[in-house]
């Protein structure tokens, strides 16, 4: 190889580099990366939840009458959650993401649920076992909001550059596309706690 040839084939890598850092793939490689980890942590916190679950349910089936539709539903939320296989690839397909989040917004509606027709019986209230797990799970819902507040901030400011000027060329010719987020407003509308009777009626 001669030296022009070398010179031109260095100059050409050259171009190339400052050409791609200009049209942000520098910034998609790294706004991935971001998204990435803040998927991670969000799998984390929603997988301590599942973790809790178990010994919440067995606590409170310790209390002989309480509301076994209830006791249930929890179960049966958590088994769908759980069921549904959270990989890394899950960020990049809407309909699954899509499912994922309704599965895991209605685990929440359920523990919601739970903990409001909890505060009927006195003595599951009284008991420690059972404080104590209420107020972990109540640490990991906070830790699940903070992570998935990082997601989101983290998707947009990917789907921005996504959308955004010469960077879009970028996206078209690497076929980036813009990520799922979450739905905040139809999560809260899953997980909204009963209305409870506490004179003597049945959460609803």
């Amino acid at each position: 190889m001669t030296s022009s040839v070398r010179h031109f084939l260095l100059a050409l890598l050259t171009a190339t580099a400052l050409s791609l850092s200009g049209c942000g793939y520098n910034t998609f490689q790294s706004g991935d990366e971001q998204v990435k980890a803040s998927w991670a942590e969000v799998l984390n916190q929603y997988q301590r939840r599942a973790d809790l679950i178990p010994n919440l349910v067995s606590t409170v089936k310790g209390e002989a009458s309480f509301e076994q539709g209830t006791l249930t539903k929890v179960i049966e939320a958590r088994a769908k959650a759980t069921s549904i296989q959270a990989t890394p690839e899950l960020i990049n397909d809407p309909a699954a993401f899509q499912k994922f989040q309704q599965a895991q917004g209605e685990l929440t509606g359920s523990l919601s649920r739970l903990m409001v027709v909890s505060e009927q019986y006195p003595n599951l209230k009284a008991n420690q076992a059972f404080r104590d797990l209420q107020a972990q799970l109540e640490g990991t819902e906070n830790r699940i909001t903070v992570a998935r507040n990082r997601y989101i901030k983290a998707v947009q400011e990917y789907n921005v550059t996504v959308r955004s000027f010469p960077s879009n060329l970028t996206a078209m010719v690497f076929s980036y596309k813009e990520k799922p987020s979450f739905t905040v407003e139809n999560e809260k509308a899953i997980s909204a706690p009963p209305t409870v009777d506490f004179g003597g009626g049945t959460a609803k």
